[in-house]
């Protein structure tokens, strides 16, 4: 499976549902803001980088995918689970690229901030494509696996000659 940007989710979107993201997404930084300012900037600076849409993003998927098989006439609550799955695990993978991203600028800054968030964005990249990267690979290894050790894989040995 390759990585592809898809512009019909784009016209699959309504306004509200952007509406919907944009008011959580300022909602919670906001209540960073909040936070920062009441516990200190180290602590609503943890705040802020939680991801701030992610809980309508994955309603939001969920709901689609569940109405796109529910028009095929099909019962979709099991796929828009699956799809909401996949995009958490997509966002908790980005968030080890986001922790290399805030070590690096932290450690950059006082020398070059252009620097700084050059080295960052390279970090950020390179660790959550690497991450995304592994997890595929443990996933198919992990796959095989299964597959060689299953009653039914061995079962289908001795049938077949």
């Amino acid at each position: 499976m390759l990585v592809k940007l898809s512009s019909s989710a784009l016209k699959q979107t309504r306004w509200y549902e952007y509406a919907v993201r944009f008011v959580l997404g300022g909602c919670a930084t906001v209540l960073a803001g909040v936070i920062g300012s009441h516990f200190g900037t180290s602590v609503g600076g943890l705040f802020l980088a939680l991801p701030a849409i992610f809980c309508a993003s994955a309603t939001l998927i969920e709901s689609h995918e569940r109405h796109a098989k529910e028009k095929a006439g099909l019962s979709g609550r099991r796929r828009g689970q699956k799809a909401a799955a996949l995009d958490a695990a997509g966002a908790a993978l980005g968030s080890i690229g986001l922790a290399g991203f805030a070590a690096v600028f932290y450690a950059t800054v006082g020398t070059s901030i252009a620097l700084g968030f050059i080295a960052a964005l390279t970090v950020w990249a390179s660790a959550s494509v690497t991450a995304w990267w592994l997890r595929r690979k443990l996933r198919i290894v992990s796959h095989h696996h299964r597959t060689a050790h299953s009653p039914s894989a061995e079962g289908s040995r001795f049938v077949k000659p």
